[in-house]
């Protein structure tokens, strides 16, 4: 069983991986990790992520009242009581800016794409949540309206979340998302996106279900939430004159490049 300093350590290892894939700048970004039903360590507000030392992180309760540290903790500290709060299931959070998947989610377009079976199989889908202004309400109530449904999720004009059992698999959900958002882009931008057909995401979620990866409900997945019901997946029409996709197009290549 892990002690508060592994899990202390950890917190700070995935500080280090975060920076240096570039999935934050500067000050950027918040982790955190429920280590009992009262106890949460969160990483300190206005610090490098990549620079931690275990020290520098602060303990608080489930009502956000600091029990140990010297430093403030992260000013979004609600959203990350909010997710702990609504799913028992989750023991950390990860939150991040990683280029391409917030360049989708400065554009409005969420990873709904039934494109790579990795990526299904670990995220499903990665739903858009509405904007809301950092470290205030609105945040907390855009996370809860669509963390209840999946692990990972995009946030309009901010960046991305994830969430696991653990630090880790909290943040490798981002690298996954990450990944797919590029190879996503990618195709997009070649001008084909060929999606999976029914039979083929019907094992997919037979694999999700064997590896224990189909909850929670992907409620606002429209293709994977009509499978889960034997309902017809909605037809995803595309009406997009070649001016409106070059023009889409370059402003999504627009986003992605200011943020490399």
């Amino acid at each position: 069983m892990k002690t508060e300093t592994d899990y202390r350590h950890d917190i700070v290892e995935i500080g280090k991986r975060i920076y240096v894939k570039g999935f934050v700048a500067a000050n950027d970004g918040n982790f955190s990790i429920r280590i009992s039903d009262n106890e949460v360590i969160i990483t300190p507000t206005g610090m490098s992520k990549g620079y931690l030392t275990p020290d520098q992180l602060i303990k608080v309760n489930m009502s956000g009242e600091r029990l140990e540290g010297y430093l403030k903790p992260s000013s979004e500290l609600p959203f990350h009581l909010k997710v702990y709060e609504i799913r028992p299931d989750v023991k950390a959070v990860v939150h991040a800016h990683p280029p391409i998947s917030t360049a989708f989610a400065v554009a409005g377009i969420p990873l709904n794409d039934m494109i790579l079976p990795e990526a299904i199989i670990s995220l499903g889908c990665v739903p858009l949540a509405e904007y809301g202004t950092p470290g205030t309400d609105e945040l907390v109530k855009t996370v809860e309206d669509t963390i209840r449904g999946c692990d990972a999720i995009l946030m309009a004009n901010h960046g991305a979340l994830t969430v696991g059992p653990d630090i880790y698999t909290a943040y490798y959900k981002m690298e996954t998302m990450e990944h797919f958002a590029y190879i996503d882009w990618i195709a997009r931008t070649l001008g084909q996106v060929n999606q999976l057909r029914e039979e083929e995401l019907r094992k997919l979620l037979e694999l999700r279900k064997r590896f224990g990866t189909d909850k929670p409900i992907y409620s606002m997945c429209p293709v994977l939430s009509a499978l889960q019901t034997d309902e017809k997946p909605p037809v995803r029409a595309i009406s997009m004159s070649e001016q409106e996709l070059t023009e889409l197009i370059a402003r999504v290549t627009a986003s992605v490049l200011k943020e490399l």
